[in-house]
């Protein structure tokens, strides 16, 4: 049976999807912008901030699934231009739990209201 997650604390979904699937002991996290929750605008400071709040919003739908980082073994990071690798690689690495997840990264032609980064996750929750 699936249940859909959703928390007011990430931003407001904008379309036919859920912040996040639970099914079984799986929580698929739908992919997270640097939006700030309370207006749904990209927060200010590039793609560096944007990295910090798609990580904080996408804590939060994790925490409304009764998750944390350390459950996430998967993510899949989209990016507006490969030349933010490194800087959204640090900020990740800064903020994830080692052992890290598995992940992927690839650039794409474009991303929701301009933004520069998404973050996408896979979560297990340990029985």
């Amino acid at each position: 049976m699936k249940k859909s997650i959703h928390t007011p604390a990430a931003p407001a979904i904008a379309g036919p999807y859920s912040q996040a699937i639970e099914f079984g002991d799986w929580v698929f996290c739908s992919g997270q912008l640097g939006l700030d929750p309370a207006s749904g605008k990209l927060v200010e400071g590039g793609v560096e901030a944007q990295a910090h709040r798609a990580l904080q919003n996408l804590r939060e739908v994790l925490h409304a699934a009764g998750l944390v980082v350390e459950d996430v073994v998967k993510t899949t990071i989209f990016l507006a231009d490969m030349n933010d690798y490194a800087v959204v690689n640090r900020i990740y690495g800064a903020e994830m739990v080692s052992p890290y997840p598995a992940r992927s990264t690839v650039q794409v032609a474009a991303l929701p209201l301009g933004a520069r980064v998404e973050i996408e996750a896979i979560a297990h929750r340990h029985s």
